[in-house]
């Protein structure tokens, strides 16, 4: 019997190859893949540009929401490129039908705005509001009743001439009304009813000749009466005119400048006596007024009175609304 000799190797053998293709299954698999990445690319390149607001209407329902049609079309925009829809790290996955939050198709947002959004608001109204034109500065105005007050005060001076026995008594010749500015209101000659024996040239400044075209008398109280009426009166020993007027004036809506504790304490004088309006002008105005050999202007002097009362206004005022005069 011959002998059957066997020329074996038993070194490593290397491992059997195994089949690159695979099997049925997964050859269908890899086509599949391969054709939906081909799709995926050309829709890519086809795909238009982002639609308008327009557009954006069109692919919502009554809802809010996408139709099916539009979320299969849209669905491989929200895939990510590397991967595919069916398949993730080498694992097949069915597709998922639930689409991604896209910015320009999110629904609106709730009622319940958060605490950013409210500042975000308040922060566009402020840039709204400062591109806005500004308002004009409101204007000040002097309060209703100064500026009332203002226009129903007038100041005023009477200078007179001696009449009756030895002519000592005051009839009214000349009369002055300014009004709380310094305009003249009035100014006229009064010619007296009795005759006149002084004329008091030195401290009245009427002569004989401004007597013959003069107002009479009654005509011109009238007018003055009528210019008084309701009026604050302002005056410097006031009553000596009231008198020759032969009218008395109500005493809540009188100024004596004469008596006012105020100006002669400013000016330096005793509270209780009666100053000259000379005096007064001249300490606290620092003017000269009643000089000359032509005598007085009532028109001046009513002035120079009005300029005095401005001087302490505020401070009387407020006085006499602490203690108003009585009316008698």
């Amino acid at each position: 019997m011959s002998t059957l000799i066997l020329n074996l190797d038993f070194g490593d053998c290397p491992p059997p190859k195994k089949a690159t293709e695979g099997n049925h299954k997964h050859q269908r698999f890899i086509q599949r893949q391969r054709r939906l990445q081909r799709n995926f690319k050309q829709k890519q390149m086809q795909v238009p540009a982002r639609p308008s607001g327009s557009g954006h209407s069109k692919l919502q329902n009554k809802g809010g929401a996408l139709s099916t049609n539009n979320k299969q079309k849209l669905h491989p925009l929200l895939q990510p490129i590397g991967e595919t829809p069916s398949q993730k790290n080498g694992i097949e996955k069915p597709l998922s039908r639930k689409v991604s939050t896209v910015s320009w198709l999110t629904p609106a947002p709730s009622r319940k705005t958060s605490s950013v959004s409210v500042a975000s608001k308040v922060d566009l109204l402020s840039e709204f509001q400062s591109g806005l034109r500004p308002l004009p500065p409101a204007r000040t105005l002097p309060p209703a009743s100064e500026k009332s007050c203002n226009k129903k005060m007038v100041a005023l001076d009477c200078e007179m001439v001696g009449t009756g026995p030895k002519g000592h008594t005051s009839s009214l010749a000349r009369c002055s009304i300014v009004s709380y500015n310094g305009d003249v209101l009035y100014d006229e000659y009064i010619r007296p009813p009795c005759k006149i024996v002084d004329y008091r040239t030195k401290w009245s400044g009427i002569k004989k000749e401004h007597m013959v075209n003069a107002t009479p008398f009654k005509a011109a109280r009238k007018e003055i009466l009528k210019i008084l009426l309701g009026k604050i009166v302002v005056g410097h020993a006031i009553h000596n005119d009231f008198k020759a007027l032969h009218y008395f004036h109500p005493k809540p809506l009188t100024r004596d400048t004469s008596r006012i504790p105020i100006l002669n304490s400013r000016a330096g004088f005793p509270e209780n006596e009666s100053i000259s309006l000379k005096r007064l002008t001249k300490q606290l105005l620092h003017q000269d007024i009643q000089v000359g050999k032509s005598g007085h202007s009532s028109v001046e002097d009513a002035k120079a009175t009005m300029d005095l009362y401005k001087l302490v206004e505020v401070e009387w005022e407020q006085q006499l609304a602490r203690s108003p005069p009585s009316q008698e």
